[in-house]
């Protein structure tokens, strides 16, 4: 049961940065634009990269212990990424009734992502053979 707590905790720190950082994405995005989520995009986008880089440099060499991996991969980029806002901001558009702009948010953010996903595992395999 205490390793629980600990996994809590651990988690629970990453994820006041994450969110921090959510935030902070979010204020600086809409400098861009207040009618589209560049920040969420953004924020998505960047966390699925660092849990590629992240996911591929522990499995690749088992330098990250658990209790790293419980506060950067699930605390720091579970809060730093959200699918909650990014369903907010797709239903936003459907009330407005622009569906083109939703489905072109939906398509970019979840294939963004993926792309994302991979090139952070091909640049840690990549950096691993220098």
């Amino acid at each position: 049961m205490q390793k629980i707590w600990v996994s809590l905790v651990w988690i629970g720190i990453g994820s006041i940065f994450g969110a921090a950082l959510r935030y902070l994405t979010t204020l600086a995005a809409q400098r861009y634009s207040l009618s589209f989520p560049y920040g969420t995009l953004t924020a998505n986008w960047a966390g699925c990269f660092l849990i590629g880089c992240l996911t591929t440099l522990s499995a690749e060499t088992g330098v990250l212990t658990s209790e790293v991996r419980l506060l950067l991969v699930t605390g720091f980029c579970g809060s730093f990424t959200t699918l909650s806002s990014m369903v907010y901001e797709l239903s936003q558009f459907v009330e407005t009734q622009e569906f083109w702009l939703a489905g072109m948010y939906w398509g970019i953010t979840f294939f963004g992502a993926f792309v994302w996903f991979y090139l952070g595992g091909i640049l840690i395999k990549l950096l691993l053979r220098l």
